[in-house]
């Protein structure tokens, strides 16, 4: 019986440790750190902003959740990292090709305030989201 519960502790603090380090990697809740869940990176004041596709472990945004101001026109550009990707507006107002190639880019102006959402298609599943939040 001692020897079970012993085994039922380590057991829990090691799934306790690998959630607190999966967390500080932005890897909790499928998010892959993106999206809404991501720290909101203020780039207001600047009139092109650019977003890496395919950043830190190949299937993240970098950054993955920014707010400008209207007429803001944001650039993503592809690292090359975690295959082919693209990029998609959940309402469907843009969507990029799918391509892994490294330097490619799309571009999109954000005209009106609101918050936008957007996905890689393929890696959306893994938490490859990004949201651009539009401030006046």
């Amino acid at each position: 019986m001692v020897e079970r519960s012993r085994r039922a502790l380590v057991g829990s603090c090691g799934a306790v440790s690998l959630s607190l380090l999966a967390g500080c990697a932005g890897l909790t809740g499928g998010s892959g750190g993106g999206g809404s869940d991501a720290e909101q990176v203020d780039r207001t004041g600047r009139e092109t902003v650019e977003v890496a596709v395919g950043a830190g472990n190949g299937l993240s945004f970098g950054p993955a959740n920014v707010r400008v101001d209207p007429e803001t026109t944001v650039v993503w550009t592809w690292t090359g990292e975690g295959g082919g990707h693209n990029v998609v507006d959940v309402d469907g107002a843009f969507e990029s090709e799918l391509t892994d190639e490294a330097g490619h880019t799309f571009e999109y102006t954000f005209e009106e305030a609101g918050i936008v959402e957007y996905v890689c298609t393929p890696h959306q599943t893994q938490g490859m989201r990004g949201v651009v939040e539009v401030v006046v």
